[in-house]
């Protein structure tokens, strides 16, 4: 398994950069032990009432699928008692949600290696009781994964902190130096894989689950398949090829990611990259689908849709774009074809879901499926139907 680095005293309190291409290398404990020998380097994930809520998708997405931690409880005082498993698909997973940091190391057999802050709040950064508990978990001993648009290593309290419990803060979202970001050069249009991004209505809406889901479907199926994640999300649960678009200056964001996407051609040889929306195209908000289209050239898109979502996530005046008119955007705007919708079904009964399956499908003329709740042998089809000769590499690996 990949772990994140820490190695020693002399890197203590220090932002750790990695080419998104290279596999870190093994951290070590407070004894200065390899913590490459333990199955997986342990973590609290702590998002205080927000799991399973929308601010809360880093959480969700790590309870979901992490292959790099394993994820040891939860930190929700609203939730606590609970599995997190329950809360978030109905479906047990023996992931203890716990009351407080406190709660969930006197429940815990020895000091976690890593305290994640598993939010991702509007404005990016720290509360004055967020900094209280980090500083805390810090200074019991545990290496810290931040998601967040503040650096904690740019924070002189943090690194102080940091240097004296000889642990490492990671700010996964930190870009690379400016002088080693990459401008897009056009070679992407000489990948011979397929580039399918799944993209979205609005942000918070699934489409890193869809996409994992996707991933590993068609992987499953014989089609050798990887993603390219471009959140901090993605990041922190062990995606080997990524970056943080929405930290990286304008100027660079479709370079970095077709410098990314290539890297991944190039070091997995892949029949199919699966790449990670961020936001909507239609949405004032965000600008990063826009340099996902443009830097990745997708061959398709994959459309995530919330049926039952009235306005914009924290925009209550804003409605939320129909499939259709968000369709149109995403053609008219890129030279790509939008293959299928994906369904997240929140608020929404399992005879909502197959209506809205049917409707859309209807309206649309594409495939429609719901990664989480219809067997993922419907994603695979979508993606087939648009890409025959996909089926015939399938059919390959499976002779």
């Amino acid at each position: 398994m990949t772990k994140l680095p820490l190695n020693g005293p002399e890197t203590a309190g220090q932002v750790i950069h990695l080419p998104f291409a290279q596999k870190p290398a093994a951290p070590r404990d407070m004894s200065g032990s390899p913590l490459a020998d333990k199955t997986n380097a342990t973590a609290i994930v702590y998002c205080e009432a927000n799991f399973g809520a929308l601010d809360g998708k880093t959480a969700n997405g790590l309870v979901r699928h992490s292959e790099k931690y394993t994820i040891l409880s939860v930190i929700d005082s609203m939730k606590a008692g609970l599995d997190a498993g329950s809360v978030l698909d109905d479906k047990p997973n023996a992931i203890p949600i716990y009351r407080d940091l406190d709660d969930a190391l006197e429940k815990t057999d020895g000091i976690p290696d890593y305290f994640i802050y598993g939010m991702a709040p509007a404005t990016g950064m720290l509360s004055t009781s967020e900094r209280a508990v980090v500083l805390d978990a810090i200074n019991r001993g545990m290496n810290i994964v931040n998601g967040l648009h503040e650096f904690l290593n740019d924070d002189p309290e943090f690194v102080a902190a940091a240097n004296t419990a000889n642990v490492v803060i990671q700010d996964i979202r930190k870009p690379r130096p400016k002088n080693e970001l990459r401008q897009f050069s056009a070679r992407i249009n000489d990948l011979k894989c397929r580039r399918i991004a799944v993209l979205g209505t609005d942000c918070a809406i699934g489409k890193r689950t869809t996409a994992s889901i996707l991933t590993r479907a068609l992987n499953k199926h014989g089609i050798k398949t990887v993603m390219v994640t471009t959140g901090q999300t993605g990041k922190i649960q062990g995606g080997r090829y990524g970056v943080a678009l929405d930290a990286v200056p304008s100027q660079f964001c479709c370079g970095e990611l077709e410098a990314t996407i290539i890297e991944a051609s190039e070091g997995e040889n892949p029949d199919v990259i699966i790449i990670e929306g961020q936001g909507a195209l239609s949405h004032p908000a965000f600008c990063t689908s826009a340099f996902i289209l443009r830097g990745s050239v997708p061959d398709g898109v994959i459309l995530q849709h919330a049926p039952r979502r009235a306005h914009r996530c924290d925009f209550e005046t804003m409605k939320m774009p129909t499939p259709r008119s968000e369709i149109d955007l995403i053609q008219a705007f890129a030279d790509t074809t939008v293959i299928g919708l994906t369904v997240n079904h929140e608020h929404m009964s399992d005879t909502d879901v197959s209506a809205a399956i049917t409707r859309y499908e209807a309206e649309l003329g594409i495939p429609v499926t719901d990664a989480l709740t219809r067997p993922t042998e419907h994603l695979v089809d979508m993606v087939l139907s648009s890409f025959p000769e996909l089926e015939r590499k399938q059919t390959a690996a499976v002779v």
